[in-house]
């Protein structure tokens, strides 16, 4: 079996953070008017303005430590 520099747990972790990072970008999603004319106040939304960018730090932040969490040593 060959060394990889990523064990199979920190792909799994980054997996997470890109699920993690896909549902904050999917949180922002929305709130425009179809009107120009209209002023829409629903883009000032607490969802869009803070929970998605929390959502997308805590992804990238699991990408991170999933990329530089050194694997297990295993004895033979």
């Amino acid at each position: 079996m060959s060394k990889f520099s990523v064990s199979p747990q920190g792909v799994k972790n980054m997996l997470i953070g890109l699920v993690m990072m896909i549902a904050g970008f999917i949180l922002m999603i929305g709130g425009g008017s179809s009107d120009p004319n209209v002023f829409d106040t629903s883009m000032f939304d607490a969802r869009k303005l803070v929970v998605a960018p929390i959502v997308i730090l805590l992804g990238i932040t699991v990408v991170i430590i999933g990329i530089m969490k050194k694997p297990k040593q295993e004895d033979k």
